[in-house]
């Protein structure tokens, strides 16, 4: 696995469908990905039924051939629509380069990469003092 940073040719930020995220999920299952829900209805049972964002994070390779990348996901959760999630999965590169990006922008790269790392870490509602 290497990671893809902000910088490199294939990094992204989408924000993509529900109907787009069943189909990366079952792009997965078919292919074996580890990297994946355990079904479409796990996926059902925890995501709510809205868009995603989806970030690249790193590149799997095997023999010197790409074979998927895997992505953080920022979603609703399913059991509080006022709730976030964040998790992984892979997505085979095909698919992966026909999501249409968010990112092109420098500086809207910049920003959604760090609310991605801070969504990674834990986000929750702070009272000021």
């Amino acid at each position: 696995m290497s990671l893809i940073r902000p910088v490199d040719s294939d990094f992204r930020v989408c924000q993509i469908t529900f109907d787009t995220l069943l189909l990366i999920q079952s792009d997965a299952e078919e292919r074996g990905y580890a990297t994946r829900w355990s079904s479409v209805d796990a996926l059902r049972s925890q995501v709510k039924e809205q868009s995603v964002v989806l970030q690249s994070l790193t590149r799997e390779e095997r023999g010197g051939t790409l074979r998927a990348y895997r992505c953080l996901l920022l979603f609703p959760t399913a059991e509080d629509g006022h709730a976030g999630g964040v998790s992984t999965i892979d997505v085979e590169p095909t698919r992966y380069e026909s999501l249409e990006r968010l990112d092109r922008d420098p500086d809207v790269r910049k920003a959604l990469t760090q609310m991605m790392t801070l969504a990674m870490g834990g986000i929750s509602m702070t009272s000021k003092k």
